[in-house]
């Protein structure tokens, strides 16, 4: 079984040198601030010259196209691809509309792939640091941008980066009433925040199950898809643990025959966390808890996360809310600085 946990004698303030616990329950102010900034964008394409949408970012910021994708993409008349790398696709052109993302400006996939969009002609919109390069480069070529807060911290930007063209995507008339379901997520958000602060914190208790074993996070459909990755992610930058993470009903063809060997060692290391919510397809649903039944005496202990909220965008924001909070959790209670990932910066430098 997993090891318990007591991050109360951990001096968060001299661990979190970054303050990321604070950052991260910062994010409703972050989000109500950004639905003001996004009422400034101007020079956006119209929606009848655009014949598909591009997101480009990596890491985190792919992840948020991916919560564009998930969120928007149903309700939206052309197709929604999300590009991570250097080489843009060949059918990227003047009747294409391309979002950046890049917290830092400097991700250097990003700015390759945004100034191959120029050339080709694609209508730009970038939503960056006002300090990076991606942003001197908007400003040169006249296109527009959303400048992220400066206070933020680059590690918990995924959302506002998600946010921000969500009402960009509104304002072309791709994704009516994008503004009503942010400010859905943000009380979500503010009750979630308000819950954890005065103690009751599902983010402490998966930690304490979670304890020394790794985790394998599950969700359905392209919502719980995001939501696991978005854990996974954190666990590995945050926790500095390896994680995995999968959705049904894809892991329902391929990784479910995985956990038919070696029970006596999986049992030992892994914690499953479900991810569930709402909008789950009713199949989707029946095969979760399939999955559920099949793996329960292969892994060391289970947690579930209900998502809570009105709408599609405030159940994933939750999740997504809650996970980031959990690996916060397993960092300070091992005394690990959850901001620095000296790990990453190392591979980064490799490719200068």
């Amino acid at each position: 079984m997993s090891q318990p946990l007591d991050p109360a004698t951990v001096d968060i303030d001299h661990v979190d040198s970054r303050g990321l616990r604070d950052h991260i329950l910062r994010r409703p102010d972050v989000l109500s601030r950004l639905l003001l900034a996004g009422e400034e964008v101007d020079r956006l394409p119209q929606k009848g010259d655009v014949s598909n949408v591009v997101i480009i970012g990596m890491g985190e910021a792919a992840l948020a196209g991916d919560l564009i994708g998930a969120v928007a993409g149903p309700f939206m008349a052309v197709p929604l691809v999300v590009h991570r790398g250097y080489e843009l696709p060949s059918f990227v052109g003047p009747d294409t509309f391309v979002i950046a993302l890049s917290a830092s400006g400097s991700t250097d996939e990003t700015v390759e792939a945004t100034e191959a969009a120029y050339e080709a002609g694609a209508s730009l919109l970038s939503i960056t640091s006002p300090d990076g390069h991606l942003a001197e480069l908007s400003d040169a070529w006249q296109t527009p941008t959303i400048p992220l807060p400066a206070d933020l911290d680059p590690r918990v930007e995924l959302v506002p980066l998600a946010v921000a063209p969500l009402l960009a995507l509104e304002t072309m008339g791709f994704f009516p009433g994008a503004r009503g379901w942010i400010d859905l997520a943000v009380s979500q958000l503010e009750r979630r925040r308000d819950a954890v602060l005065s103690g009751d914190d599902p983010a402490a208790r998966i930690a304490r199950t979670i304890g020394r074993t790794f985790p394998v996070v599950y969700g359905a459909g392209p919502i719980g898809a995001v939501a696991s990755l978005r854990w996974k992610h954190q666990f590995n930058l945050t926790a500095k643990i390896p994680a995995f993470s999968n959705h049904v009903p894809e892991l329902c063809h391929n990784e479910i025959s995985g956990w038919g060997q070696h029970g006596d060692v999986t049992r030992q290391v892994f914690t499953r966390i479900d991810l569930r919510h709402d909008d789950e397809h009713p199949n989707d649903a029946e095969r979760f808890d399939k999955v559920a039944e099949m793996t329960l005496e292969v892994v060391a202990d289970v947690a579930r996360l209900d998502a809570e909220g009105e709408g599609t965008l405030a159940q994933l924001l939750d999740l997504i809310f809650v996970g980031d909070l959990c690996a916060v959790e397993i960092a300070l209670a091992e005394g690990i600085d959850p901001g620095p990932v000296p790990a990453v910066e190392a591979v980064r430098l490799t490719a200068r």
